[in-house]
């Protein structure tokens, strides 16, 4: 990433970070795990969660002044509150009846994180209604370049079109849109045309019915997820990097670099989706791009915590990576 050039013209840009389903993320750290047993735990964290979050911490350590919209009930509502004011993240949220929900990470000091994510609070249809308001406020408050990142999963009681019916809002005021979601959601979402579509492995096979195992099956998934609406994509292979297509008619890429040994993995996606859009939003090419989501996601490895990338990591790792044109017999890979 050419430094001055890059961070100048993608901090000019207006990012929304949009959390249907945000939580305040809880992290034990134990020497030790034995399921059914009385464990222990060495360290305590507690931190603002949700796909969109991370986005958000990412893109703010990128040098961007994001903003976060979401829902946020209860007293862990304004611990997520007071949580992104702390991170000098700007936010927008839409009170709702029910607790912000709490995500578990169980990390063993020797590697390994358990997650256990709560389903999140039932989303009442007036608090749903005053969300998409909301929304389509901040959307259209500000004029030139915008970029709206739709993350993460959806609570009960919102409809299942509600990422779409989030992208299109987004499209009519003039905003590049970006989605991360998986599921019904994610099949629902495609149709409305999303500008870019981050998803993994897992997310890929469940929405296609195909297995993604290798670079090949992963172009064939991106393939189908065009086919479906999508204007350009991307699936992320864990360590084997990421394969994307910018537009039908355009060949697949791999992006990768080197594996690292991570502290944990929790946030790699949503920082490479960070790293994407800021570079977009920088003028970066395609295939740029994706050498700087490659290298933030490579970053979050060695974080602290998840997305909390830092930007000499960043600048490190960008040079290692490799974009090079998918081939039929990298099929082996």
């Amino acid at each position: 990433m050419n430094k001055p050039e890059a961070d100048s013209r993608g901090q000019d840009a207006a990012f929304f970070c949009v959390s249907l389903n945000p939580a305040i993320d809880t992290r034990l750290v134990l020497d030790e795990f034995q399921v059914g047993r009385v464990n222990r735990a060495s360290e305590v964290h507690r931190t603002p969660g949700g796909k969109a979050a991370h986005v958000a911490m990412a893109l703010h350590a990128l040098g961007a002044n994001p903003k976060w919209i979401g829902f946020a009930g209860g007293a862990t509502g304004n611990e997520l509150m007071e949580g992104l004011r702390r991170l000098k993240i700007e936010a927008a949220s839409v009170p709702t009846a029910q607790d912000t929900r709490v995500n578990l990470e169980i990390m063993h000091t020797r590697g390994g994180v358990t997650e256990i994510l709560e389903p999140g609070g039932t989303i009442a249809e007036s608090e749903w209604c005053e969300f998409q308001k909301t929304c389509e406020e901040e959307f259209r408050r500000i004029a030139g370049k915008k970029i709206v990142l739709i993350s993460g999963s959806q609570p009960p009681g919102v409809p299942a079109k509600a990422s779409a019916m989030l992208l299109k809002l987004a499209q009519s005021s003039g905003c590049l849109a970006f989605l991360d979601t998986s599921g019904t959601p994610l099949a629902e979402a495609l149709g409305a045309g999303p500008g870019f579509v981050k998803i993994n492995r897992e997310e890929a096979q469940s929405v296609t019915g195909g297995l993604v195992n290798a670079v090949v099956s992963a172009e064939q998934a991106l393939r189908n997820l065009l086919e479906r609406g999508a204007k350009s994509v991307a699936i992320s292979l864990g360590d084997r990097g990421i394969v994307a297509i910018q537009q039908r008619d355009k060949p697949a890429v791999h992006a990768w670099t080197a594996p690292l040994r991570a502290k944990s993995t929790v946030g790699c996606g949503d920082s490479a989706l960070a790293g994407f859009a800021f570079a977009t939003a920088s003028g970066l090419s395609f295939e740029r791009s994706l050498a700087l989501a490659v290298a933030c996601g490579a970053a979050n490895c060695l974080a602290p915590l998840p997305a909390r990338i830092k930007q000499e990591d960043v600048l490190r790792f960008e040079p290692t990576v490799r974009v090079e044109p998918v081939l039929k017999k990298e099929s082996a890979r």
